[in-house]
């Protein structure tokens, strides 16, 4: 069950890698701009998340129990309301791009490029959200193959426009960074068009305008579930934004290095993230058959793969951080930022890979407000405040740390709150 959305994810870090490495290739102030703009385009995902896992969980319960109709009306009305809401949020991010980005330590000579950048990042917005939400559409009648896919294609042809865009080629003008945007946004477009083929092919479009009651009705729905799920995703992204301004106080260079290591770090928790999409039916499955046994079973055996792989990347990571950072860029400062990350944060991969396990198993057994608690406790009340702690006493290397430090003290407690779910009547 995890290795189809494992390639999905896969995809879509690859389109930020592709993107950070390209971008690398243009200096050192680039490359930090690109890093700013990451927890600003996660927080968005996270909100595109949040509202195909609201689709998908009204929508597969209609599949069972309603015609086709109300099927093909709830999934034009998803993605009518995920236009709207998306159109409301790209209006207030193209007004705030210099104060966002100024509190978040962007120093004047970075925020032009951001500007640049996020321009037509903002714009392009729909054709982001408005895909991903089909996606889990079609996940939700049953069709798992072609989501992952639409996502392949699109990282594919995102990473053959980036060159020609960020660099220019014959009458195509060099474009730089802005190349890259709108890399990003031409790769969304014909993933777009592909998803509304597919929906019609499938049958989940109505080709006719919503009732306002309707169109009311279905929004409450899907914000029931998709609330809490947008909350849960966008606590990683929003600590991320807050870590970046720690990290800015030491300069681009720090920023950049940041960037290019959570960019690896990403790629690296592909497994340990495809595994929580693999657990969380099954967990949800055996909880509601009163299977409590299968569940403990099924946790201690990702918990096993959790704690294997996080130290095989650990070590891999360790080796190999002097030789694939200099690929992104050869600023001194950048390698030095991005090889410690490298060899602090990995270490923690083990206890992280069981918080998120714990976390997909209580979202799976019906508790998501202890399961966003959980995430929020590692986070804010965690990581942020250990950072910051470490930038004011210690220096950069401390503030990586508190990352190492967080994640084995929530994982800590997510195991116990697992084994007291596994008891549980």
């Amino acid at each position: 069950m995890s290795v189809p959305m494992a390639w999905g994810i896969l995809a879509v870090i690859t389109f930020n890698i592709a993107d950070t490495f390209f971008v690398g290739q243009l200096g050192t102030t680039p490359l930090a701009a690109l890093s700013f703009t990451f927890p600003v385009v996660m927080a968005v995902t996270s909100l595109a998340l949040g509202l195909g896992i609201g689709t998908a969980s009204v929508l597969a319960r209609a599949i069972g129990g309603s015609t086709e109709d109300e099927v093909r009306r709830l999934t034009t009305d998803s993605l009518v309301l995920s236009t709207c809401l998306v159109a409301v949020f790209a209006v207030l991010g193209l007004a705030t791009i210099d104060p966002l980005f100024s509190a978040m330590g962007a120093e004047q000579d970075v925020l032009p490029l951001i500007r640049e950048y996020m321009l037509l990042w903002y714009i392009g917005m729909p054709f982001l959200v408005v895909p991903m939400v089909g996606n889990f559409a079609m996940r939700a009648a049953g069709e798992a193959r072609l989501p992952s896919l639409l996502m392949i294609v699109g990282a594919g042809i995102n990473i053959c426009l980036d060159p020609l865009l960020i660099f220019g080629w014959g009458p195509i003008p060099a474009m730089g960074i802005q190349g890259a945007a709108l890399s990003s946004v031409l790769a969304r477009i014909c993933t777009l068009a592909a998803a509304i083929l597919i929906l019609q092919r499938m049958r989940l479009i109505a080709w006719t305008w919503p009732r306002a009651g309707h169109l009311a009705k279905s929004a409450r729905e899907i914000s029931h579930v998709a609330i809490p799920a947008a909350a849960t995703n966008v606590i990683n992204p929003l600590s991320i934004g807050v870590i970046t301004a720690i990290v800015a106080s030491y300069g681009p260079a720090a920023v950049a290095g940041f960037g290019v290591a959570t960019r690896i770090e990403a790629l690296a928790l592909i497994p340990l993230l495809a595994l929580t999409a693999g657990l969380g039916p099954l967990v949800g499955q055996n909880w509601g058959a009163g299977a409590n046994g299968r569940v403990a079973h099924a946790l201690r055996v990702s918990s096993k793969f959790s704690l294997v792989w996080g130290i095989v990347v650990a070590l891999a990571l360790a080796l190999l951080a002097p030789i694939i950072v200099p690929v992104f860029d050869d600023h001194p400062e950048t390698i030095a930022a991005a090889t410690t990350y490298l060899w602090i944060v990995p270490i923690s991969f083990t206890a992280y890979g069981v918080l998120i396990c714990v976390n997909s198993a209580l979202n799976a057994a019906g508790r998501p407000l202890v399961a966003t608690s959980l995430m929020f406790a590692r986070t804010f009340a965690l990581y942020v405040p250990l950072a910051w702690l470490a930038s004011q006493w210690f220096g950069l290397t401390m503030v990586f740390a508190a990352a190492a430090a967080a994640s084995f003290l929530s994982g800590a407690v997510a195991w116990r709150l697992g084994l007291r779910l596994t008891q549980d009547t």
